[in-house]
């Protein structure tokens, strides 16, 4: 080969390699930062009460999808909103962590198909394993492997939590001054679509670690309708079977992004409470997002647990002092024992605080009048005492 086609196949295969190396480590990091992003603000003012107080609390958050994107959760980032070292600022005892296997373009809370995927580009740019880009199942498996992972990395301060007995675990572990700052890690998949239609992998995912199974999504799939789907469907025979099986393993289900006949119908059938991981409340933010408080009456008194929203399309004004009025709306509404957090942290939303900076809430609910007791409820109390319930044996 002449010495000028030499170096014109050099040069084009730098020009591929380093094609490959911004696709690899710079894209999914730049789509992350443009989409899972906290409003400029000074610092936080926090009295010495408020934190006091804070640093005494057991704080859980019921959804974050911090598992979708390309970041070592293990390591510090100004990038999004969760990782281990901000939870452990935040003082976090528990953060749900989700897998988000679909969602559709055009992202709306009015009405969605389920003829488009953005997950997949997603897959495929952060260079998930090839059996993750066709397989919803896969998509699940691989981001609850992730968990595993980080935990196993983690020289003890992020354990899975798959049991009461782990529950319990983190609980007097966190009661050490050596292991106080260890935060545990609950697996839930958004939405019931990696089981493909088939319900042998929901009890394949159980068997991996999944504690926590919403049932729909963005879009109606196999189970029934989507509060932002086509159909305003209940559940289906399918969607019947799921939750029924998922009484008899001891799942916990979700019905964030359910329709109100699928709520209903969940309502109906299955024998145990259920949370909301991540919303509010249509009385206080009348948003498509959001459930009308009928319903979300009838939700708490089946023992349903709602994780109020730190984002505008939960809860209308994303400040520190909006998120403590849709908590306290929620609170006057379905009673202390049926509120918690639910932040939606990394899941393509903007807030005013990322999880190190949960301070915030405890200093703006004590500005705003809440008590001891409420505060400690709603921070984590609420999540602890449910899934010391309802966690598998």
């Amino acid at each position: 080969m002449p010495r000028s086609g030499k170096l014109a196949l050099r040069i084009t295969l730098v020009i591929i390699l380093a094609g490959v190396l911004f696709l690899h480590f710079v894209l999914p990091g730049a789509v992350e930062r443009s989409m899972n992003t906290v409003k400029p603000h000074e610092p936080y003012a926090i009295s010495a009460e408020a934190r006091a107080l804070h640093e005494t609390l057991f704080i859980a958050d019921l959804h974050s999808d911090s598992l979708l994107w390309k970041r070592n959760l293990l390591k510090h980032s100004q990038t999004g909103h969760v990782d281990l070292p901000r939870l452990q600022a935040g003082n976090v005892a528990l953060q749900v962590f989700s897998a988000t296997t679909k969602s559709p373009s055009g992202l709306n809370y009015e009405s969605n198909s389920a003829s488009s995927d953005q997950i997949t580009k997603l897959a495929v740019l952060s260079f998930w394993p090839p059996r993750t880009w066709d397989s919803l199942y896969e998509r699940a498996g691989f981001q609850l492997q992730k968990l595993e992972d980080f935990s196993a990395a983690s020289s003890g301060q992020l354990r899975v939590i798959k049991s009461r007995d782990d529950f319990q675990s983190l609980i007097d572990a966190r009661q050490s001054d050596a292991n106080a700052n260890v935060v545990g890690g609950l697996f839930l998949i958004e939405g019931a679509h990696p089981l493909e239609g088939r319900i042998d992998n929901l009890d394949r995912l159980f068997e991996a670690g999944l504690r926590i199974a919403g049932l729909t999504h963005f879009f109606d799939n196999e189970l029934g309708g989507s509060l932002h789907g086509l159909s305003g469907e209940g559940l289906s025979d399918f969607g019947i079977s799921v939750v029924k099986r998922a009484d008899e393993l001891g799942l916990i289900l979700d019905i964030a992004h359910s329709s109100p006949a699928m709520v209903k119908d969940v309502l109906a059938l299955t024998s145990r409470p259920v949370i909301l991981s991540h919303g509010g409340m249509g009385g206080a933010c009348d948003t498509p997002r959001n459930l009308d408080d009928e319903l979300m009456i009838e939700f708490a008194a089946r023992g349903g647990l709602l994780g109020v929203g730190y984002w505008d399309g939960a809860i209308c004004d994303d400040s520190p002092q909006g998120v403590v009025r849709s908590i306290r709306y929620a609170i006057d509404t379905l009673g202390v024992d049926h509120v918690a957090l639910g932040s939606d942290y990394d899941g393509t939303v903007e807030t005013s605080f990322d999880t190190s900076e949960l301070a915030v809430l405890t200093q703006t609910m004590l500005e705003a009048g809440f008590s001891e007791l409420e505060i400690r409820a709603v921070m984590g109390e609420n999540v602890k005492r449910f899934l010391l319930q309802y966690l598998p044996e």
